[in-house]
């Protein structure tokens, strides 16, 4: 039942991810963007999976921290493009 709970939170958590990435890839700007956010959310989710594999409690659930990882990780990397974008349009 834990596991239940778990995933739940895990998934409700990681709704908000493709709303996120889609947002910024269209809106090629960093501006609004929290880096510091973004990296204690991908740590967190680094966390939660190093404290799974620690503790030999790798189930379904850990799926669920890996793909959220990755779309926080897909943030991450989309906030550089858009810092990238900025800079080069304020050269303009």
């Amino acid at each position: 039942m834990s596991e239940l709970f778990e995933m739940t939170m895990v998934i409700l958590f990681g709704i908000s991810w493709p709303i996120n990435i889609v947002k910024a890839y269209k809106a090629k700007t960093a501006k609004g963007t929290s880096i510091l956010f973004l990296a204690c959310i991908f740590i967190g989710y680094l966390c939660g999976i190093l404290s799974k594999t620690i503790a030999h409690k790798i189930t379904y659930v850990f799926s669920f921290y890996i793909i959220n990882l990755l779309m926080v990780g897909l943030d991450i990397a989309l906030y550089f493009r858009n810092l990238h974008f900025d800079k080069h349009l304020a050269l303009k």
